[in-house]
Formats: C-alpha cells, sequence, structure tokens
C-alpha cells in the first residue's frame, strides 16, 4: 500500500462473535510446532539434547535420539526408549567432526517420522547459548524480542525491536526511529520494519504482537504504525514525507494506523484506524503528551477457539481496549471497551490499568479475559470486575495458590500506604484473599522457590519478607531481585532471573539467574551472563530481550543481547532433568503471556497451572494446532 492508506476496517457485532463457537466443541487453534531438538557443547567430549514433548503428544510416547557424524549412517544413542524425559547428555562426542541429532517418537511400539536435526558445527565452543548474529543498524541498540512461527516450518523465529534514543513518555525531546527486524534460528536475516519518524521510541509505544492470527500456520507481526512508516518489502504506509512531531518531539498530531504484517517477508497485509484515536490530548489525564501515548497489547482467544488482536491505549485516568479479527486478509473490529463509556457503567474501570496486562481464561467459561491491572475485561468487551485499588507496576496471573479453584493474581500497586498494597486475589472476582501494608512497590514476584510450601511463594520489593500463597510470613529474608523468574535447573522450583539496572531509562546492565537458598536465605548464581559479554534492557527493569520455553524440553530459554549489540545469545540449560512435560508454549496462558512479554514493563511468562515441587503432570491443553 505504498505511499496511500486505504482503511480495511469491516465492524461485526459481539453477538455474532459469542455465537461462532459452542463450549462444547471449542478447542483453541495453537502452532504446530517440531521437536525443537538442541545441542549444546558442554566440554569433554560431552553434549547436551534437549527436545520438546508437545500437548498433542499422548502420553504413552517415547523417543528415540539419533546422531549423525560428518554425514555417516545415524546411530542411536539410547539403548531403551526414552519415556522418563526428553534430555540427554551425550559422552564422547568428537567435536572436531559436525555432529546431527534428530530424534524420532515412538508410539505402540512403532518409530515415527524423525524431527528436524540440529547440527552442532565443527569444533563447535563449550558454551550454554546459541549466537544469532544480527544486522543492527547503525546508531541502534537490540531491545525486545518476541518469537513466533514465521514460515510455517513448526519452529520459531526471532522478531527483534531495535531501538536509537527511546524516551520515557514523561520526557520530551526527539527519539530515533523503531525497527522490528525478523532473525531465523541459524542468524539469518528475514526483514526489516522502520516505523518511521512519527512513531516515537520507547517502551509505552511500540507493543508489537507476534501470532498466527488468521489461522494459516504463520505467524505475523501486529503494531501500530503512521505516516512514513516502511514494511519490510519497502512500501510506504501514508505519507512518505509528513512530519508530525511537535517542537518537544512529542507526536500528538497526524494519523494513526494499526497494521498486520507478513511474518515471512515484513510486507503490510492490512491496515485501519487505530482505535482508539487520540482525539482530544487532555482527555487522558494532562495536556503535553505522556498519558495519551501508554499502549498495551495482548492477543486473547475472545470466542474460546481463534486468537484476537487487543490494542490498548491509557491506564491512569481513561481505559481503552480495542478487539480485532485478523481474518481472510482483512482487519476486522470485534468491540471497544471504554471505561469513560458512562452508558455502559464502565467509571470504576477508570485509572486501573497497570504497565503490562495478562490473558486467561478466570471465568471458566473457555474465553479469554484481559487482567488490566487492577481490573479486568470480560471476552465480549463488558467489564468483568474492578477492584478500585488503582495502577501498579507488576502482576502474575498463575494458578498461584493450587488449593483454590481457579486461578490468582499476585499484584501491587502505586499509591499511599495501603492494606493490599500488595495482594492476592481471585482471578474470576477481583475478591482479594490477603494483602500486605505496603506504599507503592516498586516490583512484586510470584513464584515457587521454597518447597516446604505449597504454592508459589510472594514477596515484593519493599515486603518485610517472603510470603506463602496462603499471606503467611515464612521468612525475613527474601531474594534481593523481585523481577523475572526462570525454570532452569532440574527440579520443579524456579530460579531467579533478572540484572543489575542500566541508568535510568536506558543503558546496559548486567544479566544472571540464581537459585534461592531456602534454608539460608540467601542466593547462589547459577549463569552469569556477564561472563559471556551479555546485558539486560530497559535501564531500571533490567529485562532480557525475551525469556521463553523455545527450544529442547519444558524449560525455559533467556535470550540476551551482547553488549555491543551485534549478537543475541540464546541461553539453554545443559542440566538435565527427570521431569518431562509438555512444552509450556502448549498451555494457552503461558503461550500468551510470551507473547505480551515486550509490552511496556515486561513480566514473565506464567503458566496457566500449577508449576511448582509436588506438581506431576499438568492438565492436558485443550488445543488443535494447525499448519
Amino acid at each position: 500500500m505504498a505511499g496511500s492508506r486505504v482503511s480495511k476496517s469491516v465492524s461485526i457485532t459481539v453477538c455474532a462473535v459469542l455465537l461462532l463457537t459452542p463450549r462444547a466443541i471449542a478447542q483453541r487453534q495453537m502452532e504446530d510446532l517440531g521437536r525443537g531438538v538442541v545441542a549444546i557443547n558442554c566440554g569433554g567430549g560431552k553434549v547436551y539434547v534437549g527436545w520438546r514433548m508437545l500437548g498433542t503428544d499422548p502420553n504413552e510416547t517415547a523417543f528415540n535420539l539419533y546422531r549423525s557424524t560428518g554425514g555417516g549412517n545415524p546411530v542411536r544413542l539410547n539403548e531403551r526408549p526414552i519415556i522418563e524425559s526428553t534430555n540427554f547428555v551425550d559422552s564422547g562426542v568428537e567435536v572436531g567432526r559436525a555432529n546431527s541429532y534428530f530424534v524420532r517418537p515412538i508410539l505402540a511400539g512403532d518409530e515415527q517420522d524423525p524431527s528436524v536435526s540440529f547440527t552442532l558445527p565443527v569444533n563447535a565452543p563449550a558454551r550454554p547459548y546459541i549466537a544469532i548474529p544480527l544486522q543492527t543498524p547503525e546508531g541502534c541498540t537490540p531491545n525486545d524480542a518476541s518469537v513466533g512461527d514465521l514460515d510455517g516450518d513448526g519452529e520459531y523465529e526471532i522478531v527483534l525491536k531495535q531501538e536509537m534514543r527511546g524516551r520515557d513518555n514523561s520526557q520530551s525531546g526527539t527519539t530515533g526511529q523503531t525497527k522490528l527486524e525478523a532473525y531465523d534460528m541459524d542468524g539469518a536475516f528475514i526483514w526489516r520494519i522502520d516505523l518511521g519518524r512519527n512513531i516515537r521510541e520507547g517502551a509505552h509505544y511500540t507493543q508489537f504482537m507476534v501470532y498466527d492470527l488468521d489461522g494459516d500456520g504463520k505467524a505475523e507481526v501486529a503494531c501500530k504504525t503512521a505516516d512514513g512508516t516502511v514494511d519490510g518489502k519497502g512500501n510506504t504506509i501514508g505519507r512518505a514525507d509528513a512530519d508530525h512531531r511537535n517542537e518537544r518531539g512529542y507526536v500528538l498530531d497526524g494519523p494513526e494506523y494499526l497494521s498486520v504484517f507478513d511474518g515471512r517477508t515484513g510486507g503490510e497485509l492490512a491496515t485501519t484506524d487505530y482505535v482508539p484515536a487520540r482525539g482530544d490530548v487532555s482527555d487522558w489525564g494532562d495536556d503535553y503528551g505522556n498519558r495519551v501515548d501508554r499502549f498495551l497489547a495482548c492477543i486473547a482467544y475472545l470466542d474460546g477457539q481463534k486468537p484476537s488482536l487487543v490494542m490498548c491505549r491509557g491506564y491512569y485516568t481513561r481505559a481503552v481496549l480495542a478487539a480485532w479479527n485478523f481474518r481472510d486478509g482483512e482487519l476486522v473490529h470485534v468491540w471497544t471497551f471504554d471505561s469513560d463509556d458512562g452508558a455502559a457503567g464502565n467509571s470504576e474501570y477508570r485509572g486501573q490499568g497497570n504497565h503490562n496486562l495478562s490473558v486467561g481464561d478466570v471465568d471458566g467459561d473457555g474465553k479469554d479475559e484481559i487482567v488490566y491491572g487492577a481490573c479486568a475485561v470480560d471476552h465480549d468487551g463488558t467489564g468483568l470486575y474492578s477492584t478500585g485499588l488503582g495502577h501498579g507496576d507488576a502482576m502474575h496471573l498463575s494458578d498461584i495458590d493450587p488449593d483454590r479453584q481457579g486461578l490468582e493474581v499476585w499484584a501491587i500497586h502505586e499509591r499511599p500506604p495501603h492494606p493490599n498494597g500488595a495482594n492476592l486475589r481471585d482471578a474470576a472476582t477481583g475478591e482479594v484473599i490477603w494483602g500486605l501494608q505496603l506504599r507503592d512497590p516498586g516490583r512484586g514476584l510470584a513464584m515457587d522457590i521454597d518447597p516446604r510450601h505449597k504454592g508459589y511463594e510472594c514477596w515484593a520489593s519493599n515486603s518485610d519478607g517472603l510470603y506463602n500463597c496462603k499471606g503467611k510470613r515464612i521468612s525475613e529474608a527474601k531474594p534481593r531481585s523481585c523481577n523475572m523468574g526462570v525454570w532452569w535447573d532440574g527440579d520443579l522450583l524456579r530460579e531467579i532471573l533478572d540484572g543489575s539496572p542500566g541508568r535510568r531509562g536506558g543503558g546496559q546492565g548486567g544479566a544472571f539467574i540464581d537459585k534461592w537458598d531456602y534454608i539460608n536465605g540467601t542466593t547462589t548464581r547459577l549463569l552469569d551472563g556477564g561472563d559471556y559479554d551479555c546485558v539486560t534492557n530497559n535501564g531500571t527493569k533490567a529485562n532480557p530481550c525475551l525469556h521463553a520455553d523455545i527450544l529442547g524440553d519444558w524449560r525455559e530459554e533467556v535470550i540476551w543481547r551482547t553488549r555491543d549489540g551485534k549478537e543475541l545469545r540464546i541461553f539453554t540449560t545443559t542440566i538435565p532433568t527427570d521431569r518431562r512435560f509438555y512444552t509450556l508454549m502448549h498451555d494457552p496462558v503461558y503461550r500468551l503471556s510470551v507473547a505480551w512479554q515486550n509490552v511496556a514493563y515486561n513480566q514473565p511468562a506464567q503458566p496457566g497451572f500449577y508449576l511448582g515441587h509436588g506438581t506431576k503432570a499438568p492438565p492436558r491443553p485443550d488445543i488443535t494446532t494447525v499448519r
């Protein structure tokens, strides 16, 4: 659509959406993933190999693992079918030759087709990561990333945001031009989108969603665009010569668009007007351009079967969410929720949004709700509940207390001292289960780090210790880090993922994974990204580019950038485990949280079931895969 914009928006009623899929037959369409085989040279002739169990695999699925050296005949490495895990340590390996690994599933005693192979290059160095060389443009720094199967081959590609001079909305000044880039896992560069001068840079502006929106087995990329955005094929959206920046560097004039891009080429597929429009800037809480340009985004299965795109604006005061379907090449508007819609009785939802959000079926009807900070919006675009607790910086949606029915939310709130400054609430009703008297916690985290207490432990950056999921303080000591988590070692406890922050608003900080020593109330360093010249993103937020289960078994990978911005490094565990679960990317809540992880203040991915000490087997996901 070079040089012009033609709206392709089509409106449909909420009622039509709700009648599409009866609950009895609804299955979510999700990625048809391959085995994600990964091999890491551990040194001393040992190679760690991991692969995926799929959410669609029968429980009795076993595997044979093969190694092919220098093009020779494959050799089976296991004496008996592997049934207890999805990882293996190969010993006596000659790294002076290329070694390729693949698995064959076994069902009813019969070997199935082989997986795609992972080749460990000749003389591969002993290091716990895969290097992805970048074509970082001059003056840019790699920032947040996401993953999706862009070409439909069953394996993930990486979509990376590149920034030049990102600024917080509260800061005036001209920024650079944000780029989105796609890379294959072997480091091949695929495409680049330049969002142009009329999209301001910073954590609150470009929330990019990478997901298969139309069910064709290939992921698209969706984000806010403007005049001068150039797609991956070199075509311009809107007016190429337009410059809507004011003297303070804010973009408070000119058209705003929502675009969907082809994941294979970066070419624009559909563009429509962004909803909601900015309107009168002062309607959002100030008159200089801060609160009007606070954006969030997510993917949600609003009909219980197919994914929808939800783009949002505002949270300090007015908050608006707009849902879209991308079907048959068109963006179809589904509904809009507006906290300032008095006729709908939405005023109690005003000022309840966070710098982040989460998505899941919280009320058990098979369809997703959007947990929008201190409130929740139902699948049909109506308000589900508002707690009235106000804005916060962090929250976590999962089965935090496995003794309770359904999901819970651990949240913190930016307000004067309050009995629920940090609190655990029922995700379906908003009812506060227990809270802590705190003033404006900067961070809050929930994950299982102590096996002596069932459920996730909860703490905040300024809490007086560590709490179990029942609200009982179990330790005066707590991890100093209160940021992100990662399943890394061989047990079911989660490790602490964090970094030493860089300068406020940008800069480079250290990167690390720590283990909580619940006996002594201290942490042990498991991996220091600084040893590999890796740093974190977003200043004091100190987050990786991405953490997610993108390769190997059910445990998670961490993607950090190098200090010079020339590589992404995908760190994967090499610690054997005898726990076997299907890939977390086939759990809907987890997969959607990976999609929204890049939004504003990054939060860790969380599953929709309890995964911690004592978990035997996750519930089978009600999904169907498409390719």
